[in-house]
């Protein structure tokens, strides 16, 4: 297989600023930078802008990967394409420049490598209209990507990505990939639309926002306070179904009322807390709001200015809404408690999650524990790392 790839050829928008953040559109399989440029005209003033060209010849045009079938990468040639790619990316990225992908088709693929291979190197990506790249040798573990906010969209009547693909992609990305991933679904098929556009604009126009007034957040907390030996179980059975769309909303598998009420007691009872109608939540929503110390992060709360630092949905969802120190969040999802909120990282709290509600008693103690540690987070009492209490 042939590894000795062209240099990097690129198009940007306007000339480049290395102190803006950066967005790098891929374009699909058979086409080339050129197809895809135009797109930043779009977008959000403000962020640089580049397009860059496939590596491989293909169709008349070239591609990011071979292919085992439409949607298939290559494992090797992912590989090959991604460390081809990354040497760019870390000349004209250096550490510290925000970065996020926004792939089409296959590039959307490629894209989908890209962050799995390695999260933390990028601030996001936008997933359109294509597929992840499973069994493409790849990491698509549970919680892979906690903390990445993805952009998803896909056409209903899409008919050159394989169904299945799509819709593994979809339920990847919303459920036990960890990422908070803002979704969207067409009426058409595979091809971008205006309202896609509009709403990819202002989602990454809101993450460099967040980014750049957020502080970092340093991975002081790893240890579950106030849970058995500093550990947080798995939980048993498959997740929940969860609305991909606002208001996130558990609709299985929710708790019982009796349980419910017992978990709101065990919140309320928690020191200093005091209970009322949520202040981001639906009507209905049990807000349970904190005095906002000096030393609480603002990752801490669902809502700072009110010292929310979770909510508990109504009776026919029964889930909760808490901040969570990222690695706890990671975690949660991980062991399948939860799922990441899609605006997490965006406008909300990096660590923002949904906990499903519990359906028993031995789930109602590990949900108040996991309450406990949110409130610890408010109240900036949770332990350092390794400490429990």
């Amino acid at each position: 297989m042939n590894t000795a790839f062209d240099e990097t050829s690129v198009v940007w928008h306007s000339p480049d600023t290395p102190d803006r953040p950066l967005v790098v559109l891929l374009h699909g399989r058979g086409a080339d930078e050129t197809s895809i440029i135009g797109l930043a005209s779009h977008l959000p003033t403000g962020p640089s802008y580049a397009a860059v060209r496939a590596p491989i010849a293909s169709g008349g045009g070239y591609a990011w990967f071979a292919n085992r079938g439409i949607g298939r990468p290559v494992a090797e040639s992912l590989t090959q394409t991604m460390a081809w790619f990354r040497k760019w990316i870390d000349r004209v990225a250096p550490a510290g420049r925000p970065v996020i992908l926004a792939g089409f088709s296959g590039g959307a693929a490629f894209a989908g490598g890209l962050i799995l291979a390695d999260p933390q190197r990028f601030a996001g990506a936008a997933i359109l209209y294509g597929t992840m790249p499973f069994d493409a040798g790849v990491p698509t573990s549970p919680a892979r990507l906690a903390g990445i906010p993805v952009f998803v969209a896909q056409g209903e009547t899409d008919t050159v990505i394989p169904r299945e693909l799509l819709d593994r992609t979809w339920t990847y990305l919303l459920g036990e990939s960890g990422a908070p991933s803002y979704a969207r679904r067409d009426p058409g098929g595979h091809n971008l639309t205006a309202a896609t556009v509009a709403e990819l604009g202002g989602w990454i126009a809101e993450r460099f926002n967040f980014i750049a007034t957020r502080s970092f957040l340093p991975a002081a907390h790893d240890s579950w306070s106030s849970l058995p030996g500093g550990t947080l179980p798995v939980r048993s059975g498959a997740r929940p179904d969860v609305s991909w769309s606002i208001p996130q909303e558990q609709r299985s598998d929710n708790s019982p009322r009796h349980v419910r009420e017992q978990l709101l007691n065990r919140i309320t009872a928690l020191p200093g807390v005091s209970a009322r109608q949520s202040a981001i939540s639906v009507p209905g929503a049990s807000g349970f709001m904190v005095e906002r110390g000096s030393k609480a992060p603002l990752d801490a709360f669902l809502v700072p200015q009110a010292g929310e630092f979770a909510h508990l949905h109504p009776e026919y969802d029964g889930s909760l809404h808490v901040a969570l120190p990222p690695a706890l969040a990671r975690d949660a999802i991980a062991k399948g408690w939860g799922v990441a909120h899609p605006l997490a990282g965006i406008r909300l709290a990096r660590g923002m999650v949904m906990i499903y509600g519990p359906r028993n008693d031995t789930e109602l103690d590990t949900v108040s524990g996991i309450l406990q540690t949110s409130h610890a987070y408010a109240t900036a009492s949770l332990p350092a790392s390794g400490g429990n209490a």
